[in-house]
């Protein structure tokens, strides 16, 4: 057992390696590892009920993670473009899919409204890291794109619920729209309600104990108790890992829970592709090469047209609606997981062949995306096209939407920053990993999250980019405000950095970490009290700042002998 093990991490270890020098998203190494060690190619695993169960675990993660994008905040503030493009996407695609499967296909009318929809469904995952990767979430494109995900995963609900009528097990069409419509609303209310009064204490208590072990194991919980509720109300458990996505998205420790929460999602996903490419199968679909290749083409150029017509309609300019169509131009997980969902619940609404097929088309046009977007690149950037409109750089991002300081803990002089940034209607966001700190400041209108400032993860959520103006590290503890500038300085190395320091050896050594200043509170208040008393006495504001300047200078050179007392 331990060689076809090592075997398969050396195939995943080629291909990711692979795969990211040709720019290519990790997911499809996943995938062609799955096809390469399943039973069809070298024979190193078969499909069985343990794969099954890490796949099934994949997609509750999946589910989860799309859930934890969405709150009520930023869906109202995206409310025109999630709502109005991401519409109008959807309804666009499937309205040129449908005739077209209603023509080729033996399938009912509803078994085709259901494919279109699917179809209509891109991959977030996908598309969200190749955003990441080419350094576009936050341009208009980016914003575009990820509005379009968003209203994707949203309807999502819906179409769970509706898998019954899809089946054929259910005709009552007004009597679906009407209990979709009750629970759609059910669950937003549920959201606030539920995320507001039962959850935000829940967590802050968990908080308080500062075990990484127990906050990591109540987001798990969270995730299994809500499938388990839906499942219990006939609805897929897939649903209940969302709703509590959603549910801890309203909490103020959503961006912790991202950066806790992401190793594990990203593995069980990998597991869930992994077990997708060995449930491929081969022999059938290489009957059938011919429709699979036919219908990969198809939908890539059908999805490119129909989001390229909407996007100019709403007036994005002709390089971002080429983008934008573009990166969603594939087939989704959604459609992976619909199809997935149909099997292990016994839902024949499409033939079996079909399903394979189907399954194989989405997910050559996943793989083929990244593809399809190198080469985009290559050409704009050799003029072949689009050659009227230039090349824009990161300049188009908006600088609201992300802030121009972050204050790296709460206390006193976190406080004290905020208060006068604020003052000056600068952008700025507080992270500390105090819950009580955290929850008094936000009473007083303070923009304050918990976070770990330590965590990569979570400086990048929070908004530490390359246009970042300034980093003020106000930690009493010079070990985690070490690590907190060593983090910052990895993200972005030419951010300025400004510490808080508790004494001249705390100074040396954070100015030695990247610090481009790092005053010592004990020092600076002595001067002060010096200031006063001098003034006191009638000497000069000149001579004083004089004297405070040259006391000053190379870093309090001339004070180390009375810092050397620690009293």
């Amino acid at each position: 057992m331990t060689l076809p093990i090592l075997i398969f991490f050396v195939i995943l270890f080629i291909l990711v390696c692979v795969l990211r020098v040709a720019r290519i998203g990790a997911l499809v190494a996943f995938l062609l590892a799955g096809v390469l060690s399943g039973p069809y190619v070298f024979d190193l695993f078969k499909l069985t009920d343990t794969w099954m169960f890490l796949g099934d675990l994949g997609i509750m993660f999946l589910w989860f993670t799309l859930g934890l994008e969405i709150n009520m905040r930023r869906l109202w503030d995206m409310r025109r473009t999630i709502f109005g493009f991401g519409a109008a996407q959807v309804l666009m695609v499937a309205i040129m899919l449908l005739p077209i499967l209603m023509g080729i296909t033996p399938w009912t009318i509803l078994g085709c409204i259901m494919v279109s929809l699917l179809l209509a469904m891109s991959s977030t995952s996908e598309d969200m890291q190749l955003l990441t990767d080419r350094n576009q979430l936050n341009t208009n494109m980016g914003r575009q794109t990820f509005s379009i995900l968003l209203f994707q995963d949203l309807l999502s609900i819906p179409l769970l619920a509706m898998l019954p009528v899809f089946a054929g097990k259910s005709f009552n069409l007004g009597a679906t729209a009407i209990d979709i419509l009750v629970l759609s609303v059910a669950l937003i209310v549920g959201v606030v309600v539920v995320g507001r009064f039962v959850l935000n204490p829940l967590m802050r208590l968990v908080a308080r104990l500062k075990s990484k072990e127990a906050f990591l194991l109540t987001i798990m919980l969270n995730i299994i108790i809500w499938a388990l509720v839906m499942d219990w109300m006939g609805l897929p458990a897939g649903l209940g890992a969302f709703l509590a996505g959603m549910l801890l998205s309203e909490t103020i420790y959503r961006h912790q829970i991202s950066a806790e929460i992401s190793p594990y999602s990203m593995l069980f996903l990998a597991f869930f592709f992994v077990a997708l490419g060995m449930g491929l199968n081969l022999p059938l679909l290489q009957e059938n090469w011919y429709i699979v290749l036919a219908g990969v083409v198809g939908l890539v150029v059908i999805k490119f047209i129909a989001i390229f017509i909407v996007a100019r309609v709403r007036h994005v300019s002709v390089p971002d609606a080429a983008g934008i169509a573009l990166i969603l131009s594939q087939g989704g997980e959604f459609g992976l997981l619909m199809l997935q969902t149909m099997k292990t619940a016994g839902i024949d609404a499409l033939p079996d062949a079909h399903q394979e097929i189907l399954t194989a088309i989405i997910i050559v046009s996943i793989m083929l995306t990244p593809i399809l977007m190198a080469v985009f690149d290559y050409l704009r950037r050799r003029g072949k096209i689009l050659s009227a409109y230039p090349l824009r750089t990161l300049d188009d991002i908006d600088k609201s939407a992300k802030p121009v300081v972050i204050i790296c803990g709460f206390g006193r002089v976190g406080q004290i920053v905020a208060q006068m940034l604020r003052a000056e209607n600068i952008p700025y966001v507080a992270i500390d990993l105090d819950v009580n700190a955290v929850m008094l400041g936000r009473e007083y209108g303070f923009n304050v999250m918990y976070g770990n400032t330590c965590s990569d993860a979570v400086l990048r959520d929070l908004g530490l980019t390359r246009r970042t103006r300034a980093v003020v590290v106000a930690l009493d503890n010079v070990a985690t405000a070490k690590n907190t500038i060593l983090t910052v300085r990895n993200i972005n190395p030419r951010v300025k950095i400004f510490a808080r320091a508790r004494n001249l050896a705390d100074t040396r050594e954070l100015l030695k970490e990247g610090a481009v200043q790092a005053l010592p509170e004990t020092i600076e208040s002595s001067f002060f009290l010096g200031y006063d008393v001098l003034s006191h006495l009638g000497v000069s504001d000149k001579k004083i700042n004089n004297l405070l300047e040259q006391m000053r200078a190379d870093n309090y050179a001339g004070v180390e002998q009375t810092i050397a007392d620690k009293h």
